[in-house]
């Protein structure tokens, strides 16, 4: 059994970590092209979603204390309560221990208890990795976008996952 995975809102504090992480060579690859990665540009996020909170959310995963990833989330919809998930991600470091389907599920808990109905996001399509851990914890696959995206000389695929609340209780 893992540790307990604990969500809160990063903080200016956290900008350093979450733009190594973001720069770390077996995450990079797998964000989207327009991520984020420097400390600043992180820091310009952080700060966005103090400004707006209920439209906008960088959170830090943590386990006793100490970081293990990270995710942000966007309202893309307010009279549907639908609430756009990306740039999940566990540390390498912190990888093979479970943390991942923790991390999303205690993620999903804290999505739906801001009063969102529905969740969804966006895999590319060559990342094996990240497709197994969203069928993992709980996501349900929707669809693929054919050769939405230009990465690394090549059209890719974009998977599209969803979660509403009943799905979570109904697990």
């Amino acid at each position: 059994m893992t540790a307990s995975v604990v969500v809160r809102a990063a903080t200016q504090a956290d900008a350093p970590y979450l733009g190594a992480l973001f720069r770390h060579a077996d995450v990079a690859p797998f964000l989207a092209s327009i991520r984020p990665s420097s400390d600043e540009a992180v820091a310009a996020e952080i700060a966005r979603a103090h400004d707006d909170p209920d439209g906008y959310g960088v959170v830090v995963f943590e386990v006793d204390g100490r970081w293990v990833g990270t995710a942000t989330w966007e309202r893309v919809n307010r009279r549907s309560r639908i609430a756009s998930v990306g740039g999940f991600v566990i540390d390498p470091e912190h990888r093979g221990r479970g943390l991942s389907v923790d991390a999303a599920r205690a993620l999903h808990a804290h999505l739906f208890g801001l009063g969102f109905h529905r969740l969804q996001m966006e895999v590319y399509g060559f990342n094996e990795r990240a497709l197994s851990h969203a069928e993992r914890s709980g996501w349900i696959r929707e669809g693929v976008r054919r050769k939405a995206y230009w990465r690394d000389d090549e059209w890719v695929d974009g998977v599209l996952f969803g979660l509403v609340e009943e799905d979570v209780r109904e697990a």
